[in-house]
């Protein structure tokens, strides 16, 4: 089973059902579930990048803003999403950004410009790395941190809370 970055846009209004839900649930079901138009399942690309920018840039501000999004915040937490029906448990429990942090996530991902640093993939490759791609990783890479920004863009715009989690 392959482990992918998930994300789920959701008004905050939601949260507050889902945690009342948990609460008063025998099992603590949450009863999560988002509509899938406010849904995206990154696979592994994100990671990619920021293993990337880590390796070929380390000191770029980018670094931050691309894990934050994919991170969320641990404070304010999400503990009552923490259940079986929500994520695997296959790594740390889901976290959450609220409205003003994914505004603030939004901005940033909206100012980054990842050409140049794509540009940097063939010398990478030739000095091994994305060896487990056949063929150039730079689409997708750029599909999917297209999908990261569009994704925030949308959260931002409806005021909308972002919680991250791995399954």
């Amino acid at each position: 089973m392959a482990l992918t970055q998930q994300l789920a846009r959701v008004p905050p209004a939601y949260l507050d059902r889902c945690r009342e839900t948990a609460a008063s649930a025998a099992d603590g079901d949450p009863g999560w579930d988002p509509p899938t138009q406010d849904t995206v399942d990154l696979g592994w690309a994100i990671w990619e990048l920021l293993g990337f920018y880590r390796r070929v840039r380390p000191d770029s501000p980018h670094i931050g803003v691309l894990d934050r999004s994919i991170r969320g915040d641990r404070d304010p937490g999400v503990p009552y999403l923490d259940h079986p029906e929500v994520y695997d448990g296959i790594d740390a429990p889901p976290a959450l950004l609220m409205p003003p942090a994914v505004a603030e996530v939004a901005r940033a991902l909206a100012g980054m410009e990842i050409d140049s640093l794509l540009g940097q993939l063939p010398a990478y490759r030739r000095a091994g790395g994305f060896a487990g791609f056949t063929s150039d990783p730079a689409p997708y890479l750029s599909e999917h941190f297209a999908t990261l920004r569009s994704f925030y863009d949308v959260a931002a715009l409806k005021g909308m809370a972002v919680v991250v989690w791995v399954d």
